[in-house]
């Protein structure tokens, strides 16, 4: 599913406009991002949470070359499933 057919689903769910539903997605998307930037947790009971872990420096191999690089400690988003949503996709 893409973007454009999420925005169709959320209009059909709700009986929204497809504007309203996009920007209702835009605004869920912007909130979620800057909460993320912030260091907070986005949690949504029954279908999971956004989260920031930090990603330690490590050194990794050129798979062309095998040299050993230095690959940067970063900071990743990552998404925990929650118990409902991981039922659903397991029936």
């Amino acid at each position: 599913m893409n973007k454009a057919e999420l925005v169709e689903a959320i209009a059909t769910e709700t009986k929204l406009t497809k504007a309203d539903a996009g920007r209702a997605l835009e605004a869920f998307v912007t909130a979620t991002t800057k909460a993320l930037k912030k260091g907070d947790r986005v949690a949504l009971v029954g279908f999971g949470s956004f989260s920031v872990s930090k990603r330690a420096a490590r050194v990794g191999r050129n798979p062309q070359t095998g040299k050993a690089i230095k690959i940067a400690a970063k900071k990743v988003a990552k998404f925990k499933a929650g118990a409902d949503l991981a039922k659903t996709v397991n029936k």
